[in-house]
């Protein structure tokens, strides 16, 4: 119960943050330094063949698990390509510029009605300058980093990306897949030990970045699988077969089938809490989040 209540703590160190954020108001001083700018990614896609694994995390397992990780079950797999890195914010300044926006053949139903509702136009805390786009990072406003992840995309938004660039988002379970390589029974993409201290984790920077030190080499090739923002996926969030409610019986139950799932973590999530398997939801018109999102390609 005491490490339940102290790493739901840390979740709730991170929405306050989300919250500052929102607000336009200075991070804490806890000596967190502005991120590097990003080296650009070659864009390249990773081969997974198709598989059978256990989804979720097994029984007898001796770290601490939250209630919807529980238990593991069997799923299979298709063979898929997943881009090794998270969508860039130039990629994304692109679909922005090719009036993404306004195409309503881009966009669910659902996501179409919201950016309708809000007259949506451009992503959240970003701004034109002069023909360019500029981004607010907490009380400042930055020039735009092209190379670093997406950060504050909703899912809409993901959803929307993705028809624009004929790609489309993992499910949950191929995300797991690609984070453990192949379904092994790593409980981190590099392995099984925690890994080295990291600029992607713990609030050692103020935003991501794809220049960050990782806290390890995942044994995939993808980048920053765990750390610089969370990824959406394309999974609603659903209990695992056997689900049972722990004492904070609210934690996940009054969520299920209205949220979609996040995995990864993000640069305010602190390290102790994330594994391949931790499972992140939020419904999908949040853009406060500090999440972005990766691609697979369609055919595979």
């Amino acid at each position: 119960f005491y490490e339940l209540a102290l790493l739901h703590e840390d979740m709730h160190g991170e929405a306050l943050l989300m919250t500052l954020q929102t607000l336009g108001l200075p991070a804490p001083s806890l000596g967190a330094r502005n991120p590097q700018r990003s080296t650009p990614p070659k864009p390249r896609d990773v081969q997974f063949a198709a598989g059978e694994f256990l989804l979720g995390t097994p029984r007898g397992t001796e770290s601490f698990v939250f209630d919807n990780e529980k238990w593991a079950q069997p799923v299979k797999v298709a063979a898929f390509q997943m881009r090794a890195s998270p969508v860039t914010q130039g990629e994304f300044r692109r679909f922005v510029e090719d009036e993404g926006y306004a195409r309503r053949e881009l966009w669910t139903t659902e996501g179409w009605a919201w950016r309708s509702a809000g007259d949506v136009s451009i992503p959240e805390y970003w701004r034109r300058d002069s023909g360019n786009f500029r981004a607010r990072r907490f009380e400042y406003d930055v020039e735009l980093d092209e190379a670093a992840p997406m950060v504050h995309a909703c899912l809409h938004e993901a959803q929307a990306f993705c028809a624009w660039a004929d790609r489309r988002l993992p499910t949950e379970a191929e995300w797991e897949y690609a984070a453990r390589n192949g379904g092994s029974d790593d409980r981190f993409p590099w392995g099984d030990e925690p890994g080295a201290p990291s600029d992607a984790l713990d609030l050692k920077c103020l935003g991501a970045s794809l220049s960050a030190r990782e806290p390890g080499a995942a044994k995939s090739g993808l980048r920053l699988m765990l750390g610089g923002v969370w990824e959406w996926t394309s999974s609603p969030f659903t209990p695992y077969a056997g689900f049972a409610p722990d004492p904070y019986r609210e934690y996940s139950e009054p969520w299920f089938e209205t949220h979609y799932v996040l995995r990864g973590g993000s640069f305010a999530t602190r390290s102790r809490l994330v594994h391949n398997r931790f499972r992140n939801f939020y419904l999908p018109h949040r853009r406060d989040v500090f999440a972005g999102f990766r691609t697979c390609a369609k055919n595979a």
